[in-house]
């Protein structure tokens, strides 16, 4: 079935995932309040921007943000030595903490999926080595945050 069109539910996930990630950096950059970035990010759509799935959207940026302190170590264990998550830019930082909150906590989704999903944000963000990195990154991560019965 190749060239087919992802169901419906999948386009307002991944368009929720990409305003995660924004929110994410937002929230980096500037901090505030993540409730009201949430909701900024729903109501202020363009016109034109595809559907999201606001429910997935405040799951990851919610629950990214939320658990930072506890996976923010994981994703340094997961760097190349040398490297910490301050050295990373801001918007690599925002996709690596949605992608490792996603890994983590929301088992329902395969972690081929989220790795695929995190990296093609990667790529409409920066070109060059930064999507390999993320998919280095989130794929040593899901071999240590999902248990060996499932899928890396």
């Amino acid at each position: 079935m190749s060239g087919a069109r992802p169901p419906a539910a999948m386009l307002r996930r991944r368009e929720a995932r990409l305003a995660a990630v924004q929110g994410l950096y937002q929230l980096d950059l500037a901090g505030g309040d993540p409730e009201t970035v949430a909701a900024e990010l729903v109501e202020h759509r363009p016109p034109d921007a595809p559907e999201l799935d606001p429910a997935w959207l405040r799951k990851i940026l919610l629950g990214a943000w939320a658990a930072r302190g506890r996976l923010d170590p994981e994703i340094e264990r997961a760097l190349a030595e040398g490297w910490t998550l301050a050295r990373l830019g801001t918007v690599t930082r925002a996709i690596l903490r949605a992608g490792t909150f996603e890994l983590a906590e929301l088992r329902e989704v395969p972690a081929r999926a989220a790795i695929n999903e995190y990296v093609d944000i990667a790529h409409l963000f920066a070109s060059g080595g930064e999507p390999a990195f993320v998919h280095a990154v989130l794929d040593r991560l899901a071999q240590t945050l999902r248990r060996p019965s499932e899928e890396p």
